[in-house]
């Protein structure tokens, strides 16, 4: 367990963002000064609210402490890459959705440590617990996501001919690493699998879905075009797990709080595809 913990899995994370930085280039980032309101009705969806019906949902919910930390991680989380390969299958603003996966990445680096530090004070932090590191978990994001994200932004930019014969390589070896990511944190709480997505599973699909939704009509009620609507709510849907599984890890080893990061990545996948056929037809009635 130490050597995926230590060695392993940062490894892999610091390679998919990698990987999502080699995506980007420094229009992705300046392209928010073109289009303020869409992506400041984004960052309200992801940053703020996410984590705001997260904490509601494991509030109400009957959850451990454990399982509803890990909540927290997964609603703490960035977009992920793939969120802009859905957005561009839902005929969404792909430019939106990559700006918003490019910047709050970025931004990951404070409001993970801020969201995870507060939600463990209230849910962990108990008479004889282990105190965390708010800034030790900055430092673990600052260098597994964001200076590989700002590597992969130079490196495009510099060497872009480079870039243009590895990217796909990159984006393929990203996706086999997310899926041993997933499959290995599953594998590690193999014995009590079962109970945990029993716990954890209806919560994540809740949150999922109803982020989802919420954003869309959050948007809708911002006079948000319907394009950018669709990437922004697909956005707020598809979580970087990959990240989730990496802080749990990070701040608890093996335990229960990655399971939801781990129900959440299985179920994002099928419940945006849904939404997106339910965006499809709405827009086919209008």
């Amino acid at each position: 367990m130490g050597i995926m913990t230590d060695i392993v899995l940062p490894l892999a994370l610091a390679f998919i963002m990698l990987s999502l930085g080699l995506g980007l280039t420094f229009a992705d980032f300046t392209r928010i000064i073109k289009m303020p309101k869409d992506f400041a009705v984004g960052v309200l969806c992801q940053l703020f609210l996410l984590p705001l019906v997260a904490f509601i949902l494991i509030s109400v919910w009957d959850l451990r402490p454990e399982i509803a930390l890990g909540v927290m991680i997964i609603a703490a989380a960035p977009g992920g890459v793939t969120s802009n390969i859905l957005t561009l299958f839902a005929r969404g603003d792909v430019a939106l959705s990559v700006s918003l996966t490019a910047v709050i990445s970025l931004l990951s680096v404070i409001s993970i440590p801020f969201i995870v530090g507060l939600s463990y004070d209230h849910l962990i932090d108990k008479p004889g617990a282990n105190n965390i590191s708010v800034t030790g978990i900055a430092i673990s994001v600052f260098l597994i996501v964001t200076i590989p994200v700002i590597a992969g932004v130079l490196l495009r930019r510099f060497a872009d001919k480079f870039v243009a014969t590895i990217e796909s390589s990159t984006r393929f070896v990203s996706a086999i690493l997310f899926v041993l990511v997933l499959a290995g944190a599953i594998y590690q709480q193999r014995d009590n699998i079962v109970g945990y997505f029993a716990e954890a599973g209806a919560v994540t699909l809740v949150l999922n879905v109803l982020m989802m939704f919420i954003a869309y009509f959050v948007a809708s009620a911002l006079s948000t075009k319907n394009k950018q609507k669709i990437a922004i709510s697909i956005e707020c849907g598809l979580q970087n797990g990959t990240l989730a599984i990496a802080v749990a890890v990070i701040l608890m080893g093996s335990s229960p709080v990655m399971i939801p990061a781990a129900t959440y990545s299985l179920i994002m996948f099928a419940t945006s595809l849904i939404f997106i056929c339910f965006l499809r037809s709405k827009n086919t009635e209008t």
